[in-house]
């Protein structure tokens, strides 16, 4: 199974500069580890040491539908095909 998973900008340094990553997995939390093996530094930056997700600054979108809601997105499906976005949150706060 492929997914096109894009990477922000401030992550990049992590991933030697690829914005775009392909990765496999059945779940949004499966797609997320597969990149973390492919790139372990993110895993600070993506997950706790419970294998929850850490990264409070962002969402996970599938197909450009926002799925970073809620404790079940690592719980969300993903298909061959799809795409998932890690999208920073801006704040003028």
């Amino acid at each position: 199974m492929a997914i096109k998973l894009n990477i922000p900008p401030f992550l990049q340094p992590l991933t030697n500069g690829l914005s775009i990553a392909q990765v496999g997995g059945n779940t949004v939390g499966e797609c997320l580890r597969h990149l973390v093996k492919q790139f372990p530094s993110l895993e600070l930056e993506l997950f706790d040491g419970h294998g929850e997700v850490l990264c409070p600054g962002c969402l996970f979108c599938v197909n450009n539908e926002v799925a970073y809601l809620d404790a079940d997105t690592l719980g969300k499906p993903v298909r061959d095909g799809d795409e998932l976005s890690i999208v920073p949150i801006v704040s003028d706060g």
